[in-house]
């Protein structure tokens, strides 16, 4: 895999994930549909600041654990259902797109094939009024 971008604290992004992510307004599709699952991979400061509604938080530094949990712990830690490894329904989100761009990868890695990143993030949720 080559590596063509350096994220905060020593982590690599392969060049190779940049092709799954999903735009302000496909997100906003997903969510109308009430399917998907949204993971926010922020900070708690950050959530409790503002999320995006029916998301739930994973911190980044978790996702491999909490993705790794059975259906069951999953839908009891979260409240939702944990998402099939090949859903292309599961998206992952930060402030700026690089943590979710980490967590895609993650997941990716554990078998989510279809994982995408919200490369938009909160940020440009919240500048758009999430409209």
């Amino acid at each position: 895999i080559i590596t063509d971008r350096r994220v905060g604290a020593g982590l690599e992004i392969p060049a190779v994930y940049y092709d799954k992510e999903i735009s302000y307004s496909d997100l906003k599709a997903l969510l109308a549909k009430g399917s998907g699952l949204v993971v926010d991979v922020r900070s708690k400061e950050e959530v409790d600041r503002g999320r995006i509604p029916g998301s739930i938080h994973i911190p980044v530094e978790n996702v491999e654990s909490d993705m790794s949990l059975d259906t069951s712990e999953f839908q009891s830690k979260f409240g939702v259902v944990k998402p099939s490894l090949d859903s292309s329904e599961l998206v992952f989100h930060c402030q700026v797109g690089r943590r979710g761009a980490v967590a895609t990868e993650k997941a990716r890695g554990l078998g989510f094939k279809n994982a995408r990143n919200y490369a938009g993030g909160y940020r440009e949720w919240s500048e758009k009024g999430g409209k």
